[in-house]
């Protein structure tokens, strides 16, 4: 899953990927938004690069060696220019939402799609270096999407151990923090999550924890009890997810201590260390597929 323009994903074109949807919402109501580089279905360069070709490592050197990772960088930077293609209803088990949306940016026109693709590359690059094999739902060469229902099934192809949906909120200024979203226990049509909402929640948690030490930031100031976590049930993303998901809202691209650090390429790398060490926290615990 504010205000408009184009995306991560993940969600890497319309504002509001996160908990106020707007412009970045799957669906434009205020709440976060379905988002997804190398992409899941090609692989493109380095995608799948997960052990090293050296021998020698000891397996603390390689904690993720043997782990399949789908990283969903939110929307997708050329969504702006397929409104007709993204706006097309897709179905999500619980009913039916656009394909994709554009996603949010900064006031100065940074897009959350640029922000997401830069963040799922530094997440990618790390995993590999701790021996996972990675796949991006997308890496910015596709024309559009991929879809929310595609992203999912990407994932699911994979049979990924873990799978990641970056994205940025586009809340009112003020409104600051990153927050996690898991996936509703969903039991309706072609969604059925209630294999993975236990060890989501697992990941979502490890998650939160790993990018709040990392980054320094604190959860959300604007969503629910204010432990960073927020539980959803209307995103196709993780609706249709067979394998532990999670949504990563980074931070708010309406407000200037968030904008801050988003275009920050130094921060961004924090981010990625954080987003790395989540991953490797629940899937070293032995807590992976359901």
């Amino acid at each position: 899953m504010a205000a408009a323009v184009t995306a991560a994903l993940v969600c890497l074109g319309t504002a509001g990927c996160g908990a106020f949807g707007g412009d970045g919402d799957e669906d434009g109501k205020p709440h976060a938004k379905d988002g997804g580089g190398t992409s899941a279905s090609s692989p493109g360069a380095g995608s799948e690069q997960g052990d090293d070709a050296r021998g020698g490592e000891k397996p603390a050197d390689k904690p993720l060696r043997g782990k399949v990772i789908v990283v969903d960088p939110g929307h997708n930077p050329h969504n702006r220019d397929q409104p007709g293609k993204i706006s097309r209803r897709v179905d999500i088990g619980t009913g039916k939402k656009e394909c994709d949306t554009t996603g949010t940016a900064t006031n100065s026109g940074y897009a959350e799609a640029d922000f997401t693709l830069d963040l799922a590359h530094r997440v990618r690059a790390r995993l590999q270096e701790h021996g996972a094999t990675v796949r991006l739902t997308h890496d910015g060469d596709e024309p559009y999407g991929p879809c929310v229902d595609e992203r999912a099934e990407k994932g699911n192809q994979a049979q990924a151990d873990a799978a990641i949906s970056l994205h940025a909120d586009g809340a009112p200024a003020g409104s600051r923090g990153f927050h996690v979203i898991l996936p509703a226990s969903v039991h309706e049509g072609a969604a059925d999550t209630r294999d993975i909402v236990t060890p989501s929640r697992r990941f979502g948690t490890d998650l939160r924890d790993a990018f709040r030490t990392a980054t320094g930031e604190q959860p959300a100031n604007y969503l629910g009890d204010g432990n960073g976590l927020d539980t959803r049930g209307d995103l196709g993303g993780l609706n249709l997810s067979k394998v532990p998901k999670v949504f990563l809202e980074c931070g708010n691209m309406r407000d200037p201590h968030d904008v801050a650090n988003l275009t920050s390429a130094k921060w961004r790398e924090k981010a990625a260390g954080g987003v790395t060490d989540g991953i490797t926290a629940f899937l070293t615990a032995g807590k992976g597929k359901p």
